[in-house]
Formats: structure tokens, C-alpha cells, sequence
């Protein structure tokens, strides 16, 4: 691809749900505009976009790929987004940069549902976009039923563009409703114009007057036309198509065959003719109207070859090679195809291109001088799925936290923590495939293979009743001065969440008080490791007496001695086992809620209540408390019951007891414990966290 001046540029993501053929339409797309002398398939792994090792090894889309080609005079970048839920985060942060969005989707109406969220968003942020029925030679529901399908998902009205000739592998081709002309598909070419059938003359005079009505809403003088039974000029039903587009009032429809080319022409047509400019997208974001440099970066690569690549809009000036922003120079400007690049000297305002070197993260608003206010960037999507990870081999340790870093910066949906209770490294995601990845890009990226497990459930233990005056007495005799601490505890159960507190009521100097803050470090190191083998919390302890020697006694000698009194006292107050409970908030379509609500009481949760979603037409949110140790899987069970779609966010709210017959099964598991005779399981539920939800309240509120 040699630079060379283009008279203008449109930038155009392609999103869809998983296997809708993304990225087979931006092989088509590609392959019509000359840019490619080939088309690429998926199977064969030889396609532009899935270019990632990770991509190929599973046949589907696991990170943004851009590629630009020409046609009529403009430059097109598209953005080929990945379909699976797990992935979102990319799909959203690329959203932010684009003038339009292709939505493709199958001709099955029982999926139409995995549209609901992608709509959603498209329409919180009004981005303008149409949709694209793929696969239409396969189709088995007719196109009336697929239609009315999609108008349950979108909250803009859809305006269909072409009605299909023919059904399913019958198909032949469509008739424009702009143009009232018919055509027929043809492989590897055009399509031909072809006379309307009569035998459709009335479904598309009655399909044409359905796309008029709707564009005459937003258009006083074209309802004025349609009262006076007046047909409006091809040109003013463009200009109509073009202004709703643009202002997100519309959804226009295309049908079509991207492995066969069929409706990849008529659609890059529509997105010459229809599509916002650069500049109105600009305006819409309240940028544009500067000559200084203003662009956001809208993903981050690191490539074996160049090092780290930052993909941005341009929105406002021009960006040249070695231009300072952020305080970062430019290595390198460069417009993508898949993994192929092309050197530029300047970007202009309305480009996506690739900047070398630049450090800068995914989101980030660059300019050459300070900005007042950042531009706006796709919420940051909570991680639901973790494993715990550690190198394969030792010596790599050193790498490991670099080499995360790197993986976050291309990646913000991944998260990673050093757990302070387990000292697992612990690795969060959308989902299992999501973490693999993760994992095959550490191996093939860093030379970083690594083992993995689940994680381990951060349980507490705490007591149930007070002891008072235990005695901890330590006495250690050598050849010279010896060690002597002596101290009598009270150890008592506080409030859930009080957390530790420590006290001392000495009097006469039993205990002097040098060596009192060697008593309360004594208790703190016991209470790292409870009878149960667990954090203790949530107790207070309370230094009553005690005696010391005038010579052999310590700060040391009285931190033992309070450790032996922690560990007679603590086994006296009859331990239990808290674990934590996490707050969810499940988002899910309203059909599903009867089987969400039996998930959760399945793994031991609390259903809190349930309403409707705000502004999600048709959805419910449940609230719930469920324990953490049964959190894992959760989101790919949720997943199964709602064709993918049902999501969450959770938080860590509480400690609670956990039920006799889960703590035994813990303390197998984990070989943790001193002795455990049976009492520290609590009473089968504690304060409502046991089997079954407890006493939760199960009320609909709506």
C-alpha cells in the first residue's frame, strides 16, 4: 500500500456477535476494493484480520485488527472487532474512534438476543451504525420474522435499505428501496440490474413506504410529499438517509453474502454516500474546531518486530512522524492493514493510524500541550473470572511483573494482584477463553509459560465465645541471661467487621511498659494463622496481667509469651470459619430471571430482590449475596442460561459463617486446622449465608 493523497476518509468498526462473519465481510470489503488481490478464509487461517497466533489457533477474533483500503476516492479504515462477550472491552474501546458502525449479524431471529448489549451501547454513545444480515443464503426463518427479530433490540427504528430476492439457498438478490431497482447476485462480480418481478411488486412497494414513513419522521418536508402523495427524488431520500444516519436516529438494513461478495458493494456504496464525515463525528464529540493535535489512542500492541504500537484517531491538526505528545516522541507513523504497515509522514484530523513508540495507554487523550479536559473513553469493564498463575520456572519470577504490565497495556480488561492473604499471583478476566489467551500470549510473547489453578478462597476465622486470663508464660534458660515473659490475655469475639483490636489494663507495673508493645506484636503474629489455619478477625484482646524478671525479661520474651496465650486462648473460644460473601448485581434479559434466581440459591446465595434494569428495555437486574468460594464459573453458567449475554459486577460486602458441613470439606481440602473437633463450622448459616439463603428476602420489587 503506497501513500498517496485521498480526498477524504471514513472510519467504520465492524462488530457483531461471535460467528456472524466479521471478519469474512472485511475480507470481502478488501478483496471488492482492490486491496487484496485474494480473499483469505478463516479455516485456512490466511486472513487480514485475525492475524494473532492466539486468533488463528481458535478460528475467531481475540483482539482488534485495522486495515485500510480506498474506494470512490476515500480511505476507508475498518476496525474488524471481536464478537465473543469475552472480548468486549476491545470491541468498545474501538467504538470510541469510529465515524459509523457495521453491525452483522445472522439471519436466525432466536439470536437476535446476543445484539441487545452491542445495541446498547451503540446507542448510549449515539454512534451511528446500520445493520448487516449475513449468511442470508442460509436463512431458515423468513425475513419478515428476522426483522421484526431485530426490532426488539433497537431502540432506533429500523429503516430497511434492500428487500431480498429469493429465500434462503434460493437466493438471488435484492431490490434497492431507494431506487426501486432490482439486481442479481453473480459470484465475483457485481450485481446486475435485473426488472422487479412482479410477483414482488406489491412487497416492495409496501416495504418502501414502510423506509419512507420512517425517514419522514424526522423530515417535515418529506411527510408533506408522502400526505400529498408525492414520491420523493432518489437524491432527497439519500440526503434524509445520510442526516438520520449521522444523528443516530436510524437504523438502516442490508442483506447480503460476505464469503460470496454478495451486498458487499451496495454496502460500501450506502457508507460512501451515508456515513458521517470525519469532521461531523468530530463535532458531534465537541472537538475539531482547533489546529493544535488532539487524538486518542483506541488500542496498544506490542509486535515482535516493532516493538510497541499505539492505534489512534486522529480527531483534530495533524500529527507528524516525531512530534512530541504527552511528552512522548513519535517513533514511527504507519496505516494498518492487518499485520502489514505502511510509513506515513502525517495524519490528518479524521485518521486512524499507528504510532510507534509512544507512551501512552488505551483511552489516553494525546496532544502536544495540556488539555483541559480529556476526551471520553469506554468504561472500564469489571474483571468476573480468575485463575492463579505462577512461572513454570522459578528463575522467571523476576520477569513475570513486566512482562503483566505489558499484557494490561494491550489488553485493560485483564487485571492482576498479588493476593495479601493467599500470596497467589492472581490473573482476572472476562472468561476462560479470555485468560487463555492471556496465558498463550505470555508464553508466546515473553517466553513466560506458566502453571495455573483455581484460587484460593481468602477465609478468616474468628471465635465464638470469650476467654478470659489465659496464661502464656515463656521461660528459656542459656549459658547467660535468660528469657522470661509472663502475661494473662482476655480474648473476646467483637462485632463482624470490627476487625482487631488490642487493649491493656495494667496496673502497678506487672507488665512494665517497654515491653507492653512486644505483647501486642506477639498477638498480631498469631493472629496470621489461627487454630483453623486461617487469618484471624475480628476479635479483641485485652492484656490483664502478667509478671516479668528483672534481668532476663524482653520485648522479645513478651511477644512469645503472648503467642502461647494466643494458642491456648484461641482453641478455648471455640474457633469458626468466616468466608467472604461478595455483593452481585446480575444484568440479564427479564426472560431469564427465573433461571438466574435458581442459579444463585444453587450456590449457596441470597437472592436480595430484583427490579427492572434502568433504560435496558425488557432486562432485570438481581441482586445477591452469594459466597466467593462459589463464584468461580459463575459467569460461564450465566452465560449458558442467557445465550451469552448475561453479565455482572460484584464487590466484597461481608464475612460470614460458613455452614458446618462446607468447613469440614474446606479444612480437608486445605489440611489446614489444629485439632478441629467439629465446632467451628457455626450453626448451619450464621447470619443468612447458609445452604438455601438463609432468611433473604425473595420479594420482586417492581
Amino acid at each position: 500500500m503506497n501513500e498517496r493523497i485521498i480526498s477524504g476518509s471514513r472510519n467504520v468498526a465492524i462488530v457483531g456477535p461471535y460467528l456472524s462473519g466479521k471478519t469474512t465481510l472485511l475480507e470481502s470489503l478488501l478483496f471488492v476494493t482492490g486491496a487484496i488481490s485474494r480473499r483469505g478464509r478463516v479455516v485456512d487461517r490466511n486472513t487480514v484480520g485475525d492475524s494473532a497466533q492466539e486468533a488463528r489457533d481458535r478460528q475467531m477474533s481475540v483482539e482488534l485488527n485495522a486495515a485500510s483500503t480506498e474506494y470512490g476516492g476515500i480511505c476507508f479504515t475498518f476496525l474488524d472487532c471481536p464478537g465473543s462477550i469475552e472480548f468486549v472491552q476491545e470491541t468498545e474501546n474501538a467504538l470510541m474512534g469510529v465515524d459509523a458502525a457495521i453491525v452483522v449479524c445472522e439471519p436466525d431471529s432466536n439470536r437476535v438476543l446476543t445484539l441487545a448489549p452491542l445495541f446498547q451501547f451503540l446507542d448510549d454513545w449515539e454512534i451511528p451504525h446500520l445493520v448487516f444480515i449475513n449468511k442470508m443464503d442460509r436463512a431458515h426463518d423468513g425475513f419478515a420474522e428476522i426483522l421484526q427479530a431485530l426490532k426488539t433490540v433497537s431502540s432506533r427504528p429500523l429503516v430497511l435499505h434492500q428487500y431480498p430476492v429469493g429465500q434462503g439457498e434460493q437466493l438471488k438478490g435484492f431490490i434497492d428501496l431507494v431506487t426501486e431497482q432490482a439486481y442479481h447476485y453473480h459470484p465475483g462480480a457485481p450485481a446486475n440490474p435485473v426488472p422487479l418481478p412482479a410477483s414482488l411488486q406489491a412487497i416492495e412497494q409496501a416495504a418502501r413506504a414502510e423506509m419512507l414513513e420512517s425517514l419522514a419522521d424526522f423530515d417535515d418536508h418529506l411527510l408533506e410529499e408522502l400526505l400529498d402523495d408525492i414520491n420523493p427524488p432518489e437524491d432527497e431520500i439519500v440526503a434524509d438517509l445520510k442526516m438520520e444516519l449521522g444523528a443516530d436516529l436510524i437504523v438502516p438494513v442490508f442483506i447480503g453474502v460476505a464469503e460470496q461478495d454478495f451486498g458487499v458493494r451496495p454496502l460500501l456504496d450506502a457508507l460512501l454516500r451515508e456515513a458521517p464525515e470525519p469532521e461531523t463525528t468530530a463535532q458531534h464529540r465537541g472537538v475539531g474546531k482547533e489546529r493544535s493535535p488532539l487524538a486518542q489512542v483506541l488500542k496498544t500492541y506490542y509486535t515482535p518486530q516493532g516493538g510497541k504500537l499505539s492505534l489512534v484517531r486522529v480527531w483534530q491538526g495533524t500529527i507528524t512522524d516525531g512530534m512530541v505528545l504527552n511528552g512522548s516522541r513519535a517513533g514511527g507513523l504507519y496505516r494498518l492493514r492487518g499485520q502489514h504497515t505502511q510509513s506515513l509522514t502525517a495524519a490528518n484530523a479524521g485518521e486512524i493510524v499507528a504510532i510507534g513508540r509512544l507512551d501512552a495507554k488505551t483511552g489516553e487523550t494525546l496532544s502536544c500541550d495540556p488539555i483541559a479536559q480529556p476526551l471520553p473513553q469506554a468504561e472500564a469493564i469489571p474483571p468476573v473470572y480468575a485463575l492463579a498463575i505462577a512461572p513454570e520456572k522459578r528463575s522467571d519470577d523476576v520477569k513475570l511483573s513486566s512482562a503483566l504490565s505489558k499484557l494490561l497495556e494491550e489488553d485493560p480488561s485483564l487485571f492482576w494482584q498479588q493476593h495479601g492473604d493467599t500470596h497467589e499471583v492472581i490473573l482476572w478476566g472476562q472468561g476462560d477463553i479470555h485468560l487463555q489467551v492471556a496465558l498463550d500470549r505470555l508464553r508466546r510473547k515473553y517466553n513466560l509459560p506458566m502453571s495455573t489453578h483455581l484460587p484460593q478462597v481468602p477465609y478468616k476465622e474468628t471465635i465464638r465465645k470469650s476467654v478470659v486470663k489465659v496464661h502464656g508464660r515463656y521461660k528459656h534458660q542459656t549459658g547467660g541471661h535468660g528469657q522470661f515473659g509472663d502475661v494473662y490475655l482476655d480474648i473476646q469475639p467483637v462485632a463482624r467487621g470490627e476487625g482487631f483490636c488490642f487493649k491493656e489494663t495494667i496496673v502497678g507495673g506487672v507488665v512494665p511498659k517497654q515491653y507492653i508493645p512486644g505483647v501486642e506484636t506477639g498477638v498480631r503474629e498469631y493472629l496470621t494463622h489461627g487454630p483453623l489455619g486461617f487469618p484471624v478477625v475480628d476479635v479483641e484482646v485485652t492484656l490483664k496481667d502478667g509478671s516479668y524478671h528483672n534481668v532476663d525479661s524482653s520485648e522479645q520474651a513478651f511477644r512469645m509469651a503472648a503467642r502461647l496465650a494466643m494458642q491456648e486462648g484461641m482453641r478455648q473460644g471455640e474457633p469458626q470459619l468466616l468466608e467472604p460473601i461478595v455483593l452481585l448485581r446480575i444484568s440479564i434479559p427479564g426472560e431469564f430471571t427465573s433461571k438466574v434466581l435458581r442459579l444463585v440459591n444453587g450456590r449457596r446465595g441470597q437472592v436480595l430482590g430484583y427490579d427492572a434494569k434502568p433504560n435496558w428495555r425488557g432486562w432485570d437486574e438481581v441482586a445477591a449475596h452469594l459466597p466467593q468460594a462459589e463464584m468461580h464459573n459463575l459467569i460461564v453458567e450465566l452465560r449458558s442460561l442467557t445465550l451469552g449475554v448475561g453479565s455482572f459486577q460484584w464487590q466484597f460486602d461481608h464475612l460470614q459463617e460458613v455452614p458446618e458441613k462446607v468447613v469440614e470439606r474446606v479444612l480437608c481440602r486445605t489440611g489446614n486446622g489444629e485439632g478441629h473437633n467439629g465446632n467451628g463450622g457455626g450453626n448451619g448459616g450464621g447470619n443468612g449465608g447458609g445452604n438455601g439463603g438463609g432468611n433473604g428476602n425473595r420479594t420482586k420489587h417492581r
